[in-house]
């Protein structure tokens, strides 16, 4: 081989790999579709429009929202899952698509581990614990002690649902009995709760926090392992039930086989999101506690999290066709 033909030679080669990185760094080429598994109004669409509207102006392409609701976020999740793995369709996961439902459901519609790739957590929102005011309880440990006297009710936002299996979980760790009554979402159960047709609920931070702030509910204590900010004086169910904790939290996952330059550059633009002290701020009018992280990371949460979770969802027989 001359001199003349092997310089044509890796001067092709380089320029051929010049091209691929030039191909891989025009990545997103396009609008990309963020499918939220829910329906517009809830903290997981607000949680997910702040970040699609960062994330837009990090990548210099529109992230554009598109609700897919039902079946307690199966519906949508299953969409991403099937979705071609080219980066431009990405999921707005949570507890629910990626833990609860994968344990509940008899009919697997996608299996969270397997047929997804991870991008990063984004935020934790904590659950509450709150009674109407005319039951006679002040803490934690007083409702434990009533609840031993006479039957108790709680509410939730529906069966299977991870505000059911946090009350599952407290009596579990409590050695008590409560009758559970599901709703379907939370605003009808908030909505006996203040009416007293039924005493206690088990809520999301943000959808109750109005009613808590105005008297109208009684905070007994936040699910997570630290007070929230946004209610310092709400103590956590842990400092009476050491080890209790339970959370909503929104992560981005892509369909498996998503290029790695693609998972890159959507975890860069998340990260990058989640570290603007604006949308900081954001997240905090509504109790989120951001938690960025890399895509490993969300990896071993999400085992963690199926790991906590299926003892709950085993011991309280729950199960959904």
């Amino acid at each position: 081989m001359t001199a003349s033909i092997t310089r044509r030679l890796l001067l092709g080669a380089a320029m051929a790999l010049g091209l691929a990185g030039a191909a891989a760094a025009e990545y997103p080429e396009r609008p990309i579709t963020l499918v939220i598994p829910f329906a517009a109004g809830g903290s997981t669409d607000v949680v997910g429009r702040i970040v699609a509207d960062r994330m837009s102006q990090e990548l210099g392409q529109q992230v554009i929202v598109q609700n897919v609701g039902g079946a307690g976020g199966s519906l949508g999740a299953a969409q991403v899952a099937k979705a071609d793995p080219d980066g431009y369709t990405i999921l707005m996961a949570t507890v629910a698509t990626h833990a609860l439902n994968p344990l509940i459901l008899k009919q697997k519609p996608y299996d969270p581990v397997e047929d997804f790739a991870p991008v990063s957590l984004l935020v934790l929102v904590p659950n509450v614990l709150a009674v109407n005011p005319e039951l006679p309880v002040n803490t934690v440990q007083e409702l434990i002690d009533l609840s031993k006297s006479e039957p108790l009710a709680y509410a939730s936002s529906g069966n299977g649902t991870p505000l059911h299996l946090s009350g599952e979980l407290f009596k579990a760790m409590a050695g008590i009995d409560l009758t559970h009554i599901p709703y379907k979402g939370s605003g009808p159960a908030l909505t006996d709760v203040l009416g007293n047709q039924v005493p206690i609920i088990f809520d999301n931070l943000p959808s109750a926090s109005g009613h808590i702030a105005s008297g109208k509910l009684r905070a007994l204590g936040v699910t997570t392992a630290e007070r929230a900010p946004s209610f310092p004086d709400v103590p956590a169910i842990a400092e009476t039930l050491p080890g209790y904790e339970t959370y909503t939290w929104n992560a981005l996952f892509a369909p498996a086989g998503t290029p790695p330059e693609a998972i890159e550059a959507l975890n860069k633009a998340a990260l990058t999101a989640m570290a603007d002290p604006a949308v900081a701020d954001r997240m905090k009018e509504f109790s989120a506690t951001v938690v960025a992280s890399t895509p490993e990371e969300l990896a071993e949460h999400v085992k963690a999290e199926m790991a906590k979770w299926e003892p709950v969802v085993r011991d309280a027989n729950v199960s959904l066709d």
